[in-house]
C-alpha cells in the first residue's frame, strides 16, 4: 500500500464540461466574472505520516488535478455519499441538504473562486423562491453539499493554473496516478493541525 492511500474514489461520469461566469470570492454585483472549469471529486486520500485528508478535484476534460487539504469530518461526509454508504442518522449535510429542500433552496453549483496563503476560498451559487443565492463556503463543505445535491463543481481558470497537478504523459495511467499523488501528499508542507481547515 503506497504512502498517499486512496480512501475511496468516484466515477466522474458523462457530464459535460465546460465553463462559464459566476461571481468570484465575494458576492453581489460588485465581483467581477471569473472563468470556470468543471471538475469532479476523483477521490479522498490521507497522508499517512499525520493522518491529514485531501480531496483530489480532477478537470472533467483533461488530466489536471487539484488537491484540497480538508479535516476528518468533511472528508468522511464526502466519502459516505460518493461510496453509496448510508448512515444511520443524518449528518451534518445531510441535514443541510434537507433544510435546502424545505426551503425550496435551489443550488446551481459550487465553486473553488480562489487560493490565498495556501487557503482555498468557494461559494455555493444558486437560488431561493427566484432570489440569487451566493454563499460564501468552505471548499470541503461545498463539495460535501455538491456531491449530496448532484451539483456541478467549478474551479476558477486561475486556481487550477496556480495549484493543479499534471500527471506526466508517458507513463502507465493509473501507475502514474497513484505516484503523483503519493509524492504529492506525502512532499507537501502541511497545514498547522490546529488551524482551520478550508
Amino acid at each position: 500500500m503506497s504512502d498517499g492511500v486512496a480512501v475511496c474514489r468516484q466515477d466522474p461520469g458523462t457530464q459535460v464540461a465546460g465553463t462559464v461566469p459566476v461571481p468570484g470570492p465575494g458576492s453581489g454585483s460588485d465581483v467581477s466574472p471569473v472563468d470556470l472549469v468543471e471538475v469532479a471529486v476523483d477521490s479522498i486520500r490521507v497522508h499517512m505520516p499525520t493522518g491529514q485528508h485531501v480531496v483530489i478535484l480532477k478537470e472533467r476534460e483533461a488530466e489536471r488535478f487539484l488537491p484540497i487539504w480538508i479535516g476528518v469530518a468533511e472528508a468522511n461526509a464526502i466519502a459516505i455519499k460518493i461510496t453509496g454508504i448510508v448512515p444511520d442518522r443524518p449528518i451534518t449535510h445531510d441535514l443541510i441538504v434537507s433544510l435546502f429542500e424545505q426551503l425550496r433552496v435551489e443550488v446551481s453549483r459550487i465553486v473553488v473562486t480562489s487560493l490565498d496563503n495556501d487557503v482555498y476560498f468557494a461559494r455555493i451559487v444558486g437560488q431561493v423562491e427566484g432570489r440569487k443565492l451566493d454563499l460564501d463556503a468552505r471548499p470541503s463543505d461545498a463539495i460535501a453539499l455538491a456531491v449530496r445535491l448532484g451539483s456541478p463543481i467549478y474551479v476558477a481558470r486561475e486556481v487550477l493554473e496556480k495549484a493543479a497537478v499534471l500527471p506526466e504523459a508517458d507513463a502507465d495511467a493509473e501507475q502514474e496516478r497513484l505516484r503523483v499523488f503519493q509524492e504529492m501528499v506525502n512532499s507537501m508542507d502541511l497545514p498547522d493541525l490546529d488551524a482551520p481547515h478550508p
